[in-house]
């Protein structure tokens, strides 16, 4: 079985021994990494990770800062992870957009035009997909669209438990962003927050999806293996990618609901390997 896992973090050796520093330089970081339980991990780390649990590819990122210093110096360090582990590694650009829309601009530009595959994860933690959001992340998203690369968001369930890093996320909002960017190829993390139930109405939903992918980042701490069915007789197997959340879960737990969830081979193929490698525009064979 191969497998192309599409959600992996990554962190440099200098944010990872200067933790406490980071956590108090920036807000979002402090909710999602103020337990000093919650793992840092880098780019060896996960790959010694990929060799026990036998993962082919990965697509790495860092975390959204709102610091230029640091999301340029962590996507460097995305950068030359990919370099060192050509053909393993594929790197996302990460930052928290603002209305500094030059900050953006130049940091899309400068990580594609180094050889990174898209944009994300994405992540307002303390918002919503407001109209304030939408207009900051419109820089970004014009240049995906020009470049035809993939822009991940964070996304979670409205209701049920908390965690650290869920947010007061609607399914509205979630919506909001799809409809603003339905041009961009869009992949919601964690399932999109369950919004891929809607594609069911009849009108509306499902023709300005149709340039959206779901990943299952995180799904055995959020839901029964009964949604791997679900999700792929709602929107069809090519638009689910598997994806990790590593280091918060090993890839084994996924593998061992997938297996038990009644998928077709054919099916779990798709969301196992294919389908990323599609949407990255890589050869699927190698």
């Amino acid at each position: 079985m191969r497998i192309f896992d599409c959600h992996c973090h990554i962190f440099p050796p200098k944010i990872i021994a200067n933790r406490d520093y980071y956590l108090q330089k920036d807000q979002a970081f402090n909710i999602l990494y103020g337990n000093p339980k919650s793992r840092l991990v880098t780019a060896d780390e996960l790959i010694s990770h990929m060799e026990s649990a036998a993962i082919n590819k990965a697509i790495v990122f860092g975390f959204p800062w709102e610091d230029e210093e640091v999301f340029r110096m962590h996507n460097d360090y995305v950068i030359e992870s990919t370099i060192k582990y050509q053909g393993r590694l594929y790197g996302f650009c990460c930052f928290l957009p603002n209305l500094k829309s030059y900050l953006t601009e130049r940091e899309v530009i400068r990580c594609l035009d180094a050889g990174l595959f898209g944009i994300g994860e994405i992540a307002w933690y303390m918002s919503d997909y407001d109209k304030s959001v939408i207009e900051s992340l419109r820089p970004a998203m014009e240049i995906a669209y020009e470049r035809n690369v993939p822009v991940m968001f964070h996304t979670n369930e409205p209701i049920g438990h908390q965690y650290p890093g869920k947010t007061q996320m609607t399914l509205a909002g979630i919506n909001n962003l799809v409809i603003s960017f339905s041009k961009n190829k869009l992949i919601l993390a964690h399932w999109g927050g369950g919004i891929f139930f809607y594609q069911l109405l009849k009108k509306q939903v499902r023709e300005k999806y149709e340039n959206v992918w779901f990943d299952t980042a995180a799904s055995p701490y959020l839901y029964t293996n009964l949604i791997y069915r679900f999700a792929v007789n709602i929107v069809g197997m090519h638009k689910i990618l598997f994806g990790s959340d590593y280091p918060l879960l090993p890839a084994s737990r996924y593998i061992k609901e997938i297996e038990e969830s009644g998928l077709r081979e054919e099916e779990k193929e798709a969301i196992l390997w294919s389908n990323t490698h599609k949407i990255l525009k890589l050869e699927v064979n190698k």
